[in-house]
């Protein structure tokens, strides 16, 4: 009697990878050479385009950090308006 898996197989059967991953493998193969391709042609423009990275980053750095001006910093502190001076 062999060794089975969980699904049936047997235990020392080699795998064969899906055709899926195949695929996607084949598909990031290109897109790096299409990628280093692009970017040997086209350094002049991406370069150029890098001056204003932080200019750009300013503004996303504020929406993305101090959380926009939703003002949830201070939803654990007591509320003022119950106080008596």
């Amino acid at each position: 009697m062999s060794a089975q898996d969980h699904f049936g197989r047997q235990a020392d059967a080699p795998r064969v990878a899906s055709p899926k991953f195949r695929a996607g493998i084949v598909f990031l193969g290109f897109a790096v050479i299409a990628g280093a391709l692009l970017f040997t042609e086209h350094r002049a423009h991406v370069l150029g385009a890098l001056v204003w990275l932080p200019l750009l980053a300013c503004p996303l750095m504020h929406l993305f950090m101090h959380g926009g001006h939703g003002h949830r910093g201070g939803e654990n502190q007591p509320n003022d308006q119950g106080r008596q001076s």
